[in-house]
Protein backbone atom coordinates (compact mmCIF):
# COMPACT_ATOMS: atom_id res chain seq x y z
CA UNK A 1 0.00 0.00 0.00
CA UNK A 2 1.50 3.42 -1.35
CA UNK A 3 1.22 6.36 1.13
CA UNK A 4 2.05 10.10 0.66
CA UNK A 5 3.36 11.75 3.23
CA UNK A 6 2.58 16.10 3.78
CA UNK A 7 5.56 17.65 5.50
CA UNK A 8 7.24 21.01 6.55
CA UNK A 9 10.88 21.31 7.33
CA UNK A 10 13.96 23.81 8.20
CA UNK A 11 16.62 22.82 5.94
CA UNK A 12 19.18 24.97 7.29
CA UNK A 13 20.81 21.91 9.22
CA UNK A 14 20.70 19.46 6.46
CA UNK A 15 22.26 19.03 2.92
CA UNK A 16 19.24 19.38 1.01
CA UNK A 17 16.40 16.58 0.48
CA UNK A 18 18.50 13.56 -1.32
CA UNK A 19 20.61 11.18 0.57
CA UNK A 20 24.10 11.51 -0.02
CA UNK A 21 27.10 9.27 1.62
CA UNK A 22 29.03 11.18 3.90
CA UNK A 23 26.24 14.40 4.64
CA UNK A 24 22.92 14.51 6.69
CA UNK A 25 20.14 14.89 3.95
CA UNK A 26 15.71 15.24 5.25
CA UNK A 27 15.23 12.12 3.32
CA UNK A 28 17.80 10.45 4.93
CA UNK A 29 15.92 11.37 8.59
CA UNK A 30 12.86 10.33 7.63
CA UNK A 31 13.86 7.00 6.26
CA UNK A 32 15.91 6.08 9.58
CA UNK A 33 12.67 7.37 11.49
CA UNK A 34 9.91 5.49 9.33
CA UNK A 35 12.07 2.39 9.53
CA UNK A 36 12.34 2.64 13.05
CA UNK A 37 8.67 2.73 13.68
CA UNK A 38 7.26 0.20 10.97
CA UNK A 39 10.64 -2.07 11.90
CA UNK A 40 11.26 -2.47 8.10
CA UNK A 41 14.16 -0.73 5.71
CA UNK A 42 11.75 1.73 4.47
CA UNK A 43 12.49 4.08 1.40
CA UNK A 44 10.72 7.40 0.47
CA UNK A 45 10.50 9.19 -3.13
CA UNK A 46 10.59 13.35 -2.31
CA UNK A 47 8.27 15.56 -5.12
CA UNK A 48 11.70 17.07 -5.52
CA UNK A 49 15.65 17.57 -4.31
CA UNK A 50 16.23 21.01 -2.56
CA UNK A 51 19.15 22.27 -2.29
CA UNK A 52 21.35 22.24 0.87
CA UNK A 53 20.03 25.43 3.31
CA UNK A 54 16.53 25.37 1.17
CA UNK A 55 13.13 25.38 3.30
CA UNK A 56 9.94 23.61 2.45
CA UNK A 57 7.17 24.68 4.15
CA UNK A 58 5.28 22.27 2.08
CA UNK A 59 6.54 19.31 0.43
CA UNK A 60 5.33 15.95 -0.31
CA UNK A 61 6.96 12.21 -0.46
CA UNK A 62 5.59 8.80 -0.41
CA UNK A 63 6.32 5.48 0.92
CA UNK A 64 5.21 1.62 0.23
CA UNK A 65 3.98 -0.64 3.36
CA UNK A 66 2.73 -3.88 3.44
CA UNK A 67 1.05 -3.42 6.57
CA UNK A 68 -2.00 -1.92 7.37
CA UNK A 69 -1.49 1.56 8.70
CA UNK A 70 -2.76 3.96 11.09
CA UNK A 71 -2.49 7.59 9.75
CA UNK A 72 -2.49 9.35 12.72
CA UNK A 73 -1.01 7.04 15.22
CA UNK A 74 1.92 7.18 12.34
CA UNK A 75 1.63 10.90 12.71
CA UNK A 76 1.85 11.22 15.62
CA UNK A 77 5.18 8.94 16.41
CA UNK A 78 7.12 10.41 13.81
CA UNK A 79 6.81 13.59 15.14
CA UNK A 80 7.68 12.74 18.60
CA UNK A 81 11.00 10.93 17.22
CA UNK A 82 11.69 13.28 14.32
CA UNK A 83 13.87 16.52 14.91
CA UNK A 84 12.41 19.73 15.97
CA UNK A 85 13.26 20.85 11.98
CA UNK A 86 11.32 18.38 10.49
CA UNK A 87 7.31 18.30 10.85
CA UNK A 88 4.86 15.42 9.49
CA UNK A 89 1.62 17.24 8.70
CA UNK A 90 -0.27 14.95 6.84
CA UNK A 91 -0.53 11.15 6.13
CA UNK A 92 -2.92 9.77 3.12
CA UNK A 93 -3.34 6.70 1.51
CA UNK A 94 -3.07 7.31 -2.44
CA UNK A 95 -3.40 4.98 -5.28
CA UNK A 96 -0.69 2.15 -5.57
CA UNK A 97 0.43 3.93 -8.62
CA UNK A 98 1.25 7.19 -6.97
CA UNK A 99 4.16 9.40 -7.59
CA UNK A 100 5.43 12.24 -5.24
CA UNK A 101 7.74 13.48 -8.18
CA UNK A 102 6.22 12.27 -11.48
CA UNK A 103 2.17 13.25 -10.41
CA UNK A 104 2.80 16.35 -9.46
CA UNK A 105 1.29 18.95 -11.66
CA UNK A 106 2.38 22.04 -10.30
CA UNK A 107 4.88 23.84 -7.78
CA UNK A 108 5.51 26.56 -5.81
CA UNK A 109 8.46 28.61 -4.33
CA UNK A 110 8.88 31.94 -2.29
CA UNK A 111 12.59 34.04 -2.02
CA UNK A 112 12.58 35.98 1.04
CA UNK A 113 14.55 39.17 0.92
CA UNK A 114 14.69 41.40 3.90
CA UNK A 115 15.31 45.31 3.06
CA UNK A 116 17.07 46.08 6.45
CA UNK A 117 19.79 44.10 8.42
CA UNK A 118 17.89 41.78 10.74
CA UNK A 119 19.98 39.03 13.02
CA UNK A 120 16.97 36.88 13.71
CA UNK A 121 16.49 36.30 9.45
CA UNK A 122 19.72 34.77 9.08
CA UNK A 123 19.42 31.44 7.82
CA UNK A 124 15.57 32.70 7.05
CA UNK A 125 16.13 35.24 4.32
CA UNK A 126 18.42 36.86 2.03
CA UNK A 127 19.60 41.10 3.12
CA UNK A 128 19.99 43.14 0.15
CA UNK A 129 21.72 46.37 0.82
CA UNK A 130 20.82 48.76 -2.14
CA UNK A 131 17.28 50.10 -2.84
CA UNK A 132 15.22 47.96 -5.37
CA UNK A 133 12.62 49.33 -7.13
CA UNK A 134 9.97 46.63 -6.78
CA UNK A 135 7.84 48.09 -9.82
CA UNK A 136 10.35 47.62 -11.78
CA UNK A 137 11.36 44.13 -10.57
CA UNK A 138 7.52 43.58 -10.95
CA UNK A 139 7.16 44.05 -14.71
CA UNK A 140 10.10 42.22 -15.53
CA UNK A 141 8.63 39.26 -13.64
CA UNK A 142 5.55 39.19 -15.65
CA UNK A 143 7.50 38.97 -18.57
CA UNK A 144 8.81 35.59 -17.54
CA UNK A 145 5.11 34.40 -18.17
CA UNK A 146 5.54 35.01 -21.63
CA UNK A 147 8.32 32.34 -22.55
CA UNK A 148 8.81 28.71 -21.69
CA UNK A 149 12.67 27.71 -22.45
CA UNK A 150 14.70 28.99 -19.62
CA UNK A 151 17.80 27.29 -20.13
CA UNK A 152 19.48 30.50 -19.39
CA UNK A 153 18.06 30.09 -15.78
CA UNK A 154 19.38 26.24 -15.18
CA UNK A 155 22.47 25.06 -13.15
CA UNK A 156 25.07 24.02 -15.96
CA UNK A 157 26.10 20.59 -16.99
CA UNK A 158 22.25 19.07 -16.07
CA UNK A 159 20.93 15.85 -17.17
CA UNK A 160 17.53 17.03 -18.36
CA UNK A 161 15.70 16.11 -21.44
CA UNK A 162 13.70 19.92 -21.95
CA UNK A 163 14.42 23.20 -20.06
CA UNK A 164 10.94 23.97 -20.90
CA UNK A 165 8.46 25.22 -17.96
CA UNK A 166 5.26 26.95 -18.03
CA UNK A 167 5.24 29.60 -15.42
CA UNK A 168 1.45 30.50 -14.45
CA UNK A 169 2.89 33.03 -11.81
CA UNK A 170 5.87 35.44 -10.62
CA UNK A 171 5.64 38.50 -8.33
CA UNK A 172 6.52 40.09 -5.72
CA UNK A 173 4.81 41.48 -2.82
CA UNK A 174 5.35 43.42 0.92
CA UNK A 175 4.63 40.53 3.46
CA UNK A 176 5.33 41.05 7.05
CA UNK A 177 8.43 42.99 6.59
CA UNK A 178 10.16 41.44 4.01
CA UNK A 179 10.00 41.74 0.07
CA UNK A 180 9.07 37.85 -1.30
CA UNK A 181 8.91 36.40 -4.82
CA UNK A 182 6.28 34.10 -5.35
CA UNK A 183 6.44 32.08 -8.82
CA UNK A 184 4.43 28.80 -9.44
CA UNK A 185 5.24 26.32 -12.74
CA UNK A 186 4.50 22.58 -13.59
CA UNK A 187 8.15 21.96 -12.82
CA UNK A 188 11.57 24.01 -12.10
CA UNK A 189 15.25 23.48 -13.40
CA UNK A 190 17.67 23.11 -11.10
CA UNK A 191 18.91 26.73 -9.42
CA UNK A 192 16.07 27.94 -12.09
CA UNK A 193 14.27 30.15 -9.12
CA UNK A 194 17.32 31.41 -7.15
CA UNK A 195 19.05 32.51 -11.00
CA UNK A 196 15.71 34.48 -11.62
CA UNK A 197 15.64 36.24 -8.52
CA UNK A 198 19.08 37.27 -9.02
CA UNK A 199 18.55 38.62 -12.05
CA UNK A 200 15.41 40.20 -11.09
CA UNK A 201 17.51 41.79 -8.35
CA UNK A 202 20.06 43.33 -10.72
CA UNK A 203 16.88 44.73 -12.68
CA UNK A 204 15.44 46.04 -9.37
CA UNK A 205 19.35 47.83 -8.73
CA UNK A 206 19.00 49.00 -11.84
CA UNK A 207 22.26 47.11 -13.33
CA UNK A 208 19.78 45.66 -15.99
CA UNK A 209 17.19 46.90 -17.85
CA UNK A 210 13.96 45.48 -17.79
CA UNK A 211 13.77 43.90 -21.79
CA UNK A 212 17.35 42.63 -20.78
CA UNK A 213 15.65 40.03 -19.38
CA UNK A 214 13.97 38.81 -22.82
CA UNK A 215 17.71 38.97 -24.22
CA UNK A 216 18.82 36.74 -21.68
CA UNK A 217 15.89 34.22 -21.94
CA UNK A 218 16.17 34.18 -25.86
CA UNK A 219 20.27 33.74 -25.13
CA UNK A 220 19.90 30.17 -23.83
CA UNK A 221 23.52 31.17 -21.39
CA UNK A 222 23.37 30.80 -18.36
CA UNK A 223 26.12 33.21 -18.27
CA UNK A 224 24.19 36.03 -19.58
CA UNK A 225 21.44 36.00 -16.58
CA UNK A 226 21.87 37.60 -13.18
CA UNK A 227 23.68 35.87 -9.60
CA UNK A 228 22.37 32.91 -8.09
CA UNK A 229 21.45 34.00 -4.59
CA UNK A 230 21.75 32.24 -1.65
CA UNK A 231 19.41 29.31 -0.81
CA UNK A 232 18.77 30.08 2.68
CA UNK A 233 15.94 32.64 1.12
CA UNK A 234 14.04 29.93 -0.95
CA UNK A 235 11.25 28.09 0.29
CA UNK A 236 9.38 25.19 -1.96
CA UNK A 237 5.59 26.45 -0.64
CA UNK A 238 3.28 24.06 -2.27
CA UNK A 239 3.20 21.01 -4.42
CA UNK A 240 -0.48 20.10 -6.20
CA UNK A 241 -1.83 16.54 -7.36
CA UNK A 242 -4.69 15.45 -9.53
CA UNK A 243 -7.64 14.44 -7.20
CA UNK A 244 -7.83 11.03 -8.75
CA UNK A 245 -4.49 9.84 -6.93
CA UNK A 246 -5.93 9.67 -3.57
CA UNK A 247 -8.79 7.33 -5.15
CA UNK A 248 -8.13 4.14 -3.58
Amino acid sequence: MRHFLELSYNGTPYHGWQRQPNAISVQEVLEDALSTLLRTKMQIVGAGRTDTGVHAKQIMAHFDCNNELDPTQLRYKLNAILPSEIAIQKIDKVRSDAHARFDAISRSYEYHVTLEKDPFAINKSYYVKKPLDVDRMNEAAKLLLNYTNFKCFSKSKTDVKTYNCTITNASWEMSNGELVFKISANRFLRNMVRAIVGTLIEIGEHKLKKEDLIRIIKSEDRGQAGYSVPAHGLYLTRVQYPKEIYNT
